[in-house]
């Protein structure tokens, strides 16, 4: 069965450690390539991120700082992993074993306000970002902003140049003004790369029923977050507190719209039996206790996420 999870900050643990708490092959994280071979065909996506608020104006650099982890991964365990730009190549590195890298950047202020440096990513492989984190920048307001305003002039051109470019746009983090804004916008599939429920826990961070059901009239995909304070609002949380969450996300968009966005390594403590990227097949083991059908789990895996993957990469 093909895994897919859109979000993980692991590169950005290995490049803060210096090497020290190992690399992206091997590690004491919460996921490494070792691990991701381990549970079978896998698609992982990477995130770049740079604090906006510990870095200021000097987030591009910390940024390619992150993705240069994922590349130089490649260059030393290219028999087992690679960075992928489209879903042929994704198709490619699967059918020959490999765990296929997807590059995504989480927050938009690496732009400096120049969409010559969204191309320039692009060229450097990176075929998501999500738009802003949590706080307001030249694109749009994030999730913390209260009220929060919606997208700049530049955010609605970033948009607009992702759609053309072949970029997924991450909903993930924003204010509701910008996520509408976001949905007004978009010409394709969108996706929260990591997000949860609202109606089930009350966080800024996750969504309400009414930005589910635009994301399933868009075509997008939700990935679900195992940060137990998303889940819960608490630091415990277990495989039931995950379920239950794809069960409301799944009320209110049908089973097409669902995935798995684990924001390994971004969050300080995990759910009880999902300690790890290897860990996630339990998830799936759990649906089946309760009586989902394969088909079902086989979507959530990937399959959802690969239909936006081959939508918006080609």
């Amino acid at each position: 069965m093909l895994i897919v999870d859109t979000h993980c900050d692991t590169a950005l643990s290995v490049y803060n450690c210096g090497g020290n708490g190992g690399d992206l092959y091997e590690n004491g994280f919460h996921l490494d390539i070792r691990r991701l071979m381990a549970t079978g065909p896998r698609v992982q996506f990477f995130a770049a991120f740079a604090d906006p608020k510990k870095y200021r104006c000097d987030t591009l650099s910390k940024v390619l700082s992150v993705l240069d982890v994922v590349y130089d991964a490649q260059e030393k365990y290219g028999d087992v992993f690679t960075v992928c730009k489209s879903a042929d190549e994704i198709d490619q590195a699967v059918s020959c074993g490999k765990t296929a890298a997807v590059l995504s950047v989480e927050g938009g202020e690496c732009l400096n306000g120049e969409l010559s440096v969204l191309r320039q990513l692009y060229r450097l492989g990176v075929r998501s970002m999500l738009i802003a984190w949590n706080y307001r920048n030249e694109l749009a307001d994030g999730a913390e902003e209260e009220p929060g305003a919606g997208l700049t002039s530049f955010g609605r051109q970033v948009v607009a140049e992702m759609n053309r470019l072949g970029m997924i746009v991450d909903v993930s983090h924003l204010c509701e003004a910008s996520f509408d804004d976001v949905m007004s916008v978009t010409t394709k599939p969108v996706i929260a790369s990591h997000s949860n429920a609202m109606a089930v826990c009350r966080n800024c961070r996750n969504l309400t029923d009414r930005q589910l059901s635009d994301i399933r009239a868009n075509g997008g995909v939700v990935g679900i977050n195992f940060y137990p304070y998303f889940l819960n609002n608490t630091d415990r949380a277990d495989i039931d507190d995950v379920v239950r969450h794809i069960e409301h996300i799944c009320s209110v968009t049908g089973e097409d719209h669902i995935g798995i966005g684990a924001d390994f390594d971004g969050i300080e403590c995990t759910p009880s039996g999902l300690e790890g990227t290897e860990r996630i097949p339990a998830l799936f083991e759990r649906l089946l206790q309760l009586n989902y059908s394969e088909s079902f789990i086989s979507k959530l895996a990937g399959l959802n996420f690969m239909r936006v993957i081959r939508q918006v990469l080609g």
